[in-house]
């Protein structure tokens, strides 16, 4: 480690004893442990004068159970604006739709799990690769998102927003669920947690397998578990969590449309039936949280293993005619990290004060690569490379409460990284380093208890793949390669507002823009992410959750956005895969004492542009879930219907050249696209839940 890493590391230490907020209290019932604490139960509370923007919010457990679930990563669509999709086979990562992003797997969307990031920097897939199928949506306690580059706390990968995911902590009773469905979808859960004197231990596990609507049947097999000691004191707080996840699956790619359009094959086949996928994680991380009066701390500390090995073809026969254009990437790394952060609140006359100071580390051990196959048989090495990545970062900021209904929040963060790259071909070895500072500013006025309106702006970034930022030879081609940045700066403002109209209706408002120096983008061809020109976005987000009365919910959500290079001519400037509209809607009725329940929810995208000069546009999306269950006690049954409607949409669309055989040696132009799921049936029976 450098001494400026040294140095990043050790500011907190060597500052003033910070201070911790004391707890306010909202009339819910799931904590969120956090060192301002503050209770929610989900989209309900109000966080007038506690929320440091209009784009920053909480859902917990209740929220999150009342909605039929097709993917575990669609947990994050609690968030406003986001809509988790798939091109590939269930057990690789979702792709991500968020503020006008096409975020592949996780690129400007930063995710952490429990303090452990979850975005993977230098990913032999994509670069901040993202993958939620290790979750078990029953353990998730509750999302806390922040959306723009605003917050001193947020690094990486955080352009767009950032969520933080926490897990349960003891169950009430024992959780048992299990799960039936079509095209061959099973599923069990178990859980149960023991609590004596001031220690829990709680043990979790999930087993799940399903074939899907695919002519290839996909034989996803997951099993993952959990195990947790937490011990609550007077004045401390520790958990430590140990975390394990496998998953197999066979894939069925995006597909192109004209194979279905000449009846070549159906919405739900593919054209090579060797793809598919591993997945292997663990993980060990403990926290610990310390509060006395008006002083905090809390630490947390990880280490995670993991091997990702992924098979794909996307162009088929255009660049090898004979043996196809399958390739495998594999990444396999240890993940080492640390992170604390020290709060202080202070008055002075009529001023309140609440003082930030943190510190992040990670380090990234990395052996990734990229190989030529052929029905699942390595034939040839494009690249091998073992990747040394470290970052570090300290960050402050100081709230002000100048009066009542005035509020400022000023922050800065610093960030410095080093790649360290061994490559199979010399050339493409070597050393980068860079560090940045962001500033953050919020304002906030609360002209009444109902109302509070927000203004925002701040700088971050995103880090581009280890391998790019030294790169001199292109591995396939034998060309001169140019390199990019290690790290890419992004500018960001938001005007919003946050209204509650009566007791139990909330909603919030937000005017944003937000500016990159370099788009990452997902290139069909090449199957992996690579950077592009500088872009521009500007949107609005609204979003509204109404109790109209004990026992029915209303939610809904609109997001609209422009997104465009900034240095391209007009016309010419469309950011393909970004998404122009956002609808997500729902109705939930739940009564307190009622037998039974049930929820429909509605998510819509638009058409978006394919290519830069929007010639080419992929279809619109609308797509609902249903649920309707009994429950008597702790027992519940429910019947989920998914795609209600049957629509005969897309997950996700993309337009580029590939070649299936007899076709012109550059092979043709088109829509690839991978179908959504058609409608289909699943049943739960479950104790706990």
């Amino acid at each position: 480690m450098t001494p400026l890493f040294l140095r990043l590391l050790l500011v907190p230490c060597l500052a003033a004893p910070l201070l911790a907020q004391p707890a306010r209290t909202v009339r819910d019932t799931t904590r969120t442990d956090t060192l301002h604490t503050i209770r929610v139960e989900g989209r309900r509370d109000d966080l007038t004068r506690i929320a440091r923007s209009a784009s920053q919010g909480y859902v917990g457990r209740r929220d999150l159970q009342s909605r039929p679930l097709t993917r575990e990563g669609e947990v994050l669509e609690a968030v406003p604006g986001v809509i988790l999709t798939q091109h590939s086979g269930d057990g690789k990562a979702n792709q991500i739709f968020l503020r006008g992003f096409n975020l592949d797997h996780g690129t400007d969307f930063n995710v952490s799990l429990e303090g452990m990031p979850l975005n993977m920097p230098t990913h032999g897939h994509g670069q901040g690769y993202m993958d939620l199928n290790f979750l078990t949506p029953e353990f998730v306690d509750h999302v806390e998102y922040t959306l723009g580059n605003y917050y001193a706390e947020t690094g990486d990968f955080g352009a767009a927003g950032a969520a933080r995911l926490s897990l349960v902590r003891d169950l009430a009773t024992p959780l048992v669920r299990i799960e039936s469905g079509a095209f061959g979808f099973h599923r069990g859960v178990l859980g149960a947690s023991v609590t004596r004197g001031r220690s829990t231990w709680l043990i979790g596990g999930e087993a799940k397998g399903y074939d899907g609507p695919w002519q290839l049947k996909q034989q996803l097999g997951k099993g993952s578990g959990l195990a947790r000691w937490s011990w609550r004191g007077a004045h401390d707080d520790i958990s430590v969590l140990g975390m394990a996840y496998v998953n197999d699956w066979r894939a069925s790619d995006q597909i192109p449309q004209r194979a279905v359009d000449e009846r070549l094959i159906s919405r739900f086949g593919q054209v090579d039936s060797t793809l598919g996928g591993t997945m292997r994680r663990a993980s060990l991380s403990a926290t610990w949280t310390h509060q006395r009066g008006s002083t905090g701390w809390h630490v947390t500390g990880y280490g995670v293993r993991q091997r990702f090995g992924l098979f794909s073809n996307f162009t088929y026969f255009l660049d090898n005619t004979g043996a196809g254009d399958q390739f495998r990437q594999s990444d396999e790394r240890t993940i080492a990290g640390a992170s604390a952060e020290w709060r202080r609140f202070v008055t002075t006359g009529r001023v309140s004060h609440t003082l930030r100071v943190g510190s992040q580390l990670r380090v990234d051990d990395i052996d990734n690569g990229l190989f030529r196959s052929e029905r699942r048989v390595v034939t040839d090495t494009v690249r091998a490379d073992a990747v040394a990545q470290q970052s570090a970062a300290a960050y402050t900021s100081l709230e002000t409460r100048w009066t009542p209904q005035l509020r400022s929040v000023l922050g800065v963060r610093g960030d410095a990284y080093r790649f360290d790259v061994t490559s199979n071909n010399s050339r493409n070895s070597g050393r980068r380093s860079q560090a940045l500072a962001q500033p953050k500013v919020t304002l906030a006025y609360a002209p009444s208890d109902r109302l509070e309106t927000y203004l925002s702006a701040g700088l971050g970034f995103h880090s581009n793949d280890a391998r790019g930022t030294v790169i001199r030879v292109d591995p396939v081609s034998g060309d001169a390669a140019d390199r990019v940045d290690p790290l890419v700066r992004s500018r960001g403002a938001e005007l919003g507002m946050r209204l509650s109209p009566t007791p139990t209706w909330r909603s919030t408002l937000a005017l944003w823009t937000l500016r990159l120096d370099s788009e990452l983008l997902f290139v069909g061809d090449a199957g992996t992410t690579e950077p592009q020109g500088a872009s521009r976005r500007t949107g609005v987000t609204l979003a509204n959750f109404w109790r109209t009365t004990p026992s029915l919910t209303l939610d809904a959500d609109v997001s609209l956005t422009r997104a465009r290079f900034a240095d391209l001519p007009r016309g010419a400037n469309f950011v393909p895969g970004a998404l122009p509209d956002v609808i997500a809607a729902g109705v939930t009725w739940e009564p307190p004492r009622g037998r039974f329940f049930g929820a429909v929810r509605l998510r819509h995208f638009g058409r978006m542009p394919l290519i830069e000069d929007n010639s080419v546009r992929g279809r619109a999306t609308t797509l609902g879930n249903a649920s309707l269950g009994w429950r008597a006690g702790q027992a519940r049954v429910m019947l989920s219907l998914l795609n209600v409607l049957d629509s005969r949409a897309s997950d996700i669309q993309y337009f580029y050249a590939s070649r299936l055989g007899g076709e012109p040696s550059d092979g043709v132009n088109d829509i690839h696209f991978h179908p959504a799921e058609p409608r289909q049936v699943r049943v739960s029976v479950s104790y706990g839940w």
